[in-house]
């Protein structure tokens, strides 16, 4: 069976999902193609859920940091409650009508399965052949990598999936990868009473921001009684039928009943038919130029471009896809002030490059930064005030290149440099503004100062 649209789109994760609605609106044909759910990762395994999660185990912090400022206080997780609103508020019990509803409603028509290329404008999926004459649209996103590790495989091991679907909390949890993800999980199961084990082969958390991040988290975990094994790898595997236990190079070994594993993704570009259309099926990712085109009648957008694992990286690219599909005037992709948060307590805010990508790119730089806890809010602010503000500048461009912003609300102090280093903003200007006091965003002016005598 033969049909036709104006464009069709294979993957409606965010960036998919965005592209198709958007066209379907402008008033093309255009046929979404999706195997999963309708929205992606982000709001039903990713984003959305997972900062609830965080949500419930700040609040849990927060309360037992009562004693310390305001009086006493008794806290007893529940875990029901943060289930509950996962399954019933965000996700619907994982379904998604009302996200298809949304497409169908702009003008566009669904078909559940796997598409993949024949040729250029050219898509298959199940027994039915797609010409599109304005195009197609890869948006195929991300699945966990799951390490090749000695008795890993076939165990009932966790990915985020299933962290962020169950409903009890482990009493232990090791979790392989001290990144983002690895890092935030490992926050919210120990505030919820679990025994944690992070093993990260980097030196460090949060491999890859600034060192001075990751050493401040690495204190923060173990505070909160999380075990932090950096440096070290797992080597092994062994799962009895009730417990996991993870072999370390060294040989000593750590065990618990559940078994996370955040060691990355990987784009899901396996039999989309990329040789058809003359790109290499086995790369990591699709390259794309700045109007997301990778090809003859062919854009990509989202996780599988490699520009980023983030929702906002997607929609962005979306947009610009969608200028350059319809024809309207647009400017090109640009990653270098690329916004970034890691949702721990404190948050991890950052936009650019850190200062070893900077040093690497040959970028002559000076670097100021200043401790979170000294600016006047911070010292106010008491228990839960570690974090950093910590600037790099391009010495001779007189411009920032990079920023970190960690601490409490550190996400949302980010605005205010992921701006500066986005518009090039000079830092003298930087110098001139007037920064509110006592706000947490005043220890820019602090880093500032720093920066001047570096």
């Amino acid at each position: 069976m033969t049909e036709r649209a104006d464009l069709v789109v294979i993957g409606m994760g965010p960036g998919g999902e965005e592209v198709a609605n958007r066209c379907a609106e402008a008033g093309l044909s255009v046929i979404g193609i999706e195997s999963n759910l309708v929205g992606g990762e982000c709001p039903y395994w990713g984003c959305v859920p997972s900062k609830m999660m965080i949500r419930a185990g700040d609040a849990l912090a927060e309360a037992r940091r009562v004693p310390l400022l305001a009086g006493s206080t008794t806290v007893t997780p529940d875990w029901t409650p943060v289930a509950r609103r996962i399954r019933e508020v965000a996700t619907d019990n994982w379904n998604d009508a009302a996200a298809a509803k949304r497409f169908e409603d702009a003008g566009g028509r669904l078909i559940r399965g796997r598409g993949r290329l024949l040729g250029p404008g050219r898509v298959a999926v199940g027994d039915i052949e797609i010409e599109a004459s304005r195009g197609v649209v890869v948006a195929t996103g991300t699945s966990p990598v799951i390490p090749d590790i000695p008795g890993l495989a076939g165990t009932p091991l966790w990915t985020n999936r299933e962290a962020i679907e169950t409903e009890h909390v482990p009493e232990s949890l090791v979790v392989l990868g001290g990144g983002a993800i690895g890092a935030e999980l490992s926050q919210v199961f120990a505030r919820f009473g679990a025994r944690v084990t992070v093993i990260e082969p980097a030196d460090r958390l949060i491999a890859m921001e600034e060192p001075e991040a990751g050493a401040i988290l690495d204190g923060v975990f173990a505070a909160e009684g999380i075990s932090v094994r950096c440096g070290r790898r797992a080597v092994a595997v062994e799962h009895d039928g009730n417990s996991f236990t993870v072999r370390l190079d060294g040989g000593d070994a750590v065990s618990a009943v559940t078994l996370l594993v955040a060691t990355g993704r990987r784009a899901n570009l396996h039999g989309v038919g990329l040789e058809t259309v003359g790109l290499d099926p086995a790369a990591r990712s699709i390259p794309v130029d700045g109007h997301m085109r990778a090809g003859e009648s062919l854009w990509s957008v989202g996780d599988c471009t490699g520009r980023g694992a983030f929702t906002h990286v997607a929609v962005y690219q979306a947009r610009i896809a969608i200028a350059d599909i319809l024809g309207r005037p647009h400017s090109q992709a640009s990653y270098h002030a690329l916004p970034r948060v890691t949702f721990t307590d404190p948050e991890v805010g950052a936009a650019g490059l850190t200062e070893k990508q900077a040093r690497e790119q040959g970028i002559d730089v000076r670097t100021g930064s200043t401790p979170m806890s000294v600016s006047t809010r911070g010292w106010i602010h008491g228990p839960g005030n570690e974090g950093i503000i910590k600037l790099v500048e391009d010495r001779h461009g007189g411009v920032l290149v990079g920023v970190t912003t960690m601490g409490p609300a550190g996400g949302e102090i980010l605005g205010l440099l992921s701006l500066a280093v986005h518009a090039r903003v000079p830092v003298s200007s930087l110098r001139d503004m007037i920064y509110a006091y006592p706000t947490l965003h005043r220890g820019v002016e602090d880093a500032l100062a720093a920066l001047a005598v570096a």
